[in-house]
C-alpha cells in the first residue's frame, strides 16, 4: 500500500476474532466496554464479584448473536486472579487485550472509622489487582501479534475530591503502573495505557440527584454534561486496535474537558 518511493503500512483497525478480558464488566464502563468489543467482533470474556450480573451480561451479549462468556472474579484477591486468567485465557485459545476496568468508590473521609478498611480494600481492588491481571496475563499477551492492555485510572488520580483519598491514592497509583509495565512490556511488543475517565454516569454517580449532576456538569466540565460509559468504551476500543501500535504509556483523561476547563 503506498504511492512514491516510501510504502505506506497497512494496520489494521478491526478487533475481529480478538480475545479480550474485561475486568469489572457487570455494570458500568465494563459492562459497555464489553457489548461495544463483542459487538465489533471480539471474543470477549467478562469478569466481575459479582457473578450473576456478570452471566446477565454475558448472556445479552450472546443474544445478539456475539461471543461473550462470564466468569466471576474478586480483583483483590491476588491467588483468584493467578488462578482463573489462565482458566479464561486457555477457554478463549489465548488473550490479546486486557481491560483492567474492575475498581470500587466509597467516600470515606480520613477520620472516619472504617478508614483503614476502606483504604486496604481500595489498593486491593484497584491497584494490586490490576497489576496482578497484568503479571497473569503476559504469558499469553506475548503469544499475540498485537497484544494490549488498557487500565482505566480516574481524573481524581488528577485532582482529588475531599473523602476519597484511598480511591485518589489507587487510581494514581494505576497511572504509575501504566507507566512503568509500559517500559517494561514495550520490548515484548506489549503495549500499555491508561485512560481517565471523569464524571461518568455510572452505578459509582447514582446516588447524586439529576440536579447536582447537572450542576457540577454545567460548573465543571466544558462540555457541560456528564460522560455516557459507551463514550469511555469507544477510546479504549481505539487504544486496543492492532492499528494502535505506536501509543504506550499514555494517560489520556475521557472528561468532557473536566481536566481542562479553569472557569
Amino acid at each position: 500500500m503506498g504511492f512514491g518511493k516510501t510504502p505506506l503500512k497497512d494496520l489494521s483497525r478491526s478487533v475481529r476474532g480478538r480475545r479480550v478480558l474485561v475486568t469489572g464488566g457487570a455494570s458500568g464502563m465494563g459492562r459497555a466496554t464489553a457489548w461495544l468489543f463483542a459487538r465489533e467482533g471480539a471474543i470477549v470474556a467478562l469478569t466481575d464479584i459479582d457473578a450473576e450480573g456478570a452471566e446477565e451480561v454475558a448472556r445479552g451479549i450472546r443474544d445478539e448473536g456475539h461471543d461473550a462468556r462470564a466468569w466471576m472474579l474478586d480483583a483483590g484477591d491476588r491467588d483468584s486472579i493467578h488462578a482463573t486468567v489462565p482458566k479464561i485465557a486457555r477457554a478463549l485459545g489465548g488473550l490479546d487485550v486486557i481491560v483492567n476496568n474492575a475498581g470500587i468508590s466509597a467516600k470515606v473521609p480520613f477520620d472516619d472509622l472504617d478508614y483503614d478498611a476502606n483504604w486496604d480494600r481500595n489498593i486491593a481492588v484497584t491497584l494490586t489487582g490490576q497489576q496482578a491481571v497484568i503479571r497473569a496475563a503476559i504469558p499469553f499477551l506475548t503469544e499475540s501479534d498485537a497484544p494490549r492492555i488498557v487500565n482505566i485510572a480516574s481524573t481524581e488520580a488528577l485532582g482529588a475530591s475531599a473523602g476519597f483519598s484511598a480511591y485518589s491514592a489507587a487510581k494514581a497509583g494505576v497511572i504509575g503502573l501504566t507507566r512503568s509495565f509500559a517500559v517494561e512490556l514495550g520490548r515484548r511488543g506489549i503495549t500499555v495505557n491508561c485512560l481517565c475517565p471523569g464524571p461518568i454516569l455510572t452505578g459509582m454517580t447514582d446516588h447524586l440527584s439529576e440536579e447536582d449532576r447537572t450542576t457540577f456538569a454545567r460548573r465543571r466540565t466544558a462540555l457541560r454534561r456528564y460522560g455516557d460509559p459507551m463514550e469511555v468504551a469507544h477510546i479504549t476500543l481505539s487504544l486496543a486496535l492492532p492499528a494502535a501500535s505506536y501509543i504506550t504509556g499514555a494517560v489520556i483523561p475521557v472528561d468532557g474537558g473536566l481536566s481542562t476547563r479553569h472557569a
